[in-house]
């Protein structure tokens, strides 16, 4: 393999080795950065092709159904989905009727656990919010599942106890802002 260097030379002073050992290590440097490159196979790590498909245009995020008690988390998902969908994948968000495609799913379980507890009165001071989801992306020409998941989850921790006394909104907006991260990375592929 033949490196070619515009302008770039190293030169022997002896009175400044330091310039001699800063050409070797960046010569060396050059050089193992123009002998690799982006491979679009996945399982090297790095890709030169597209992260979401080409394929598809439009997404419709409609409100996931709730079969747990906290009737709140819905419309953050919701919100947090559309959102991430728009900043970061080429899809624009659309009605359900004019969609390549639809992202549905179920939020099974909100769960809220204890995390720590105080010494002095015996209160809860910090908490967990786990959302469970179960999601299936569908293209709507075929009506078939693109990407299905079951039991995809997330959490965030808030401090239930004064004198910080978090609202429990600020986990909620929390594990939504994750899932919706979460929910829309798994939407990538091999395409």
């Amino acid at each position: 393999m033949n490196l070619h260097f515009a302008n770039f030379q190293v030169q022997a002073n002896t009175h400044r080795p330091s310039t001699v050992i800063l050409g070797i290590i960046l010569a060396g440097m050059a050089a193992v950065f123009c002998s690799g490159g982006c491979d679009s196979a996945s399982s090297s790590g790095y890709t030169s092709g597209d992260l979401y498909s080409k394929k598809y245009r439009s997404v419709a995020v409609p409100i996931f159904k709730n079969s747990s008690a906290d009737r709140a988390i819905p419309m953050q998902l919701e919100d947090a989905l559309v959102k991430e969908i728009e900043s970061t994948t080429p899809y624009k968000i659309t009605g359900e009727g004019r969609a390549d495609t639809v992202l549905r799913g179920t939020i099974s379980k909100v769960d809220l656990s204890m995390l720590s507890q105080s010494l002095a009165t015996g209160l809860t001071e910090e908490m967990a919010m786990k959302v469970t989801v179960d999601f299936e992306w569908f293209d709507m020409k075929t009506g078939k599942p693109i990407i299905s998941r079951a039991g995809f989850q997330s959490s965030a921790v808030f401090v239930a106890s004064l004198p910080n006394n978090q609202p429990i909104d600020l986990a909620r907006f929390a594990v939504a802002e994750q899932l919706a991260r979460d929910i829309v990375a798994s939407l990538q592929g091999e395409w």
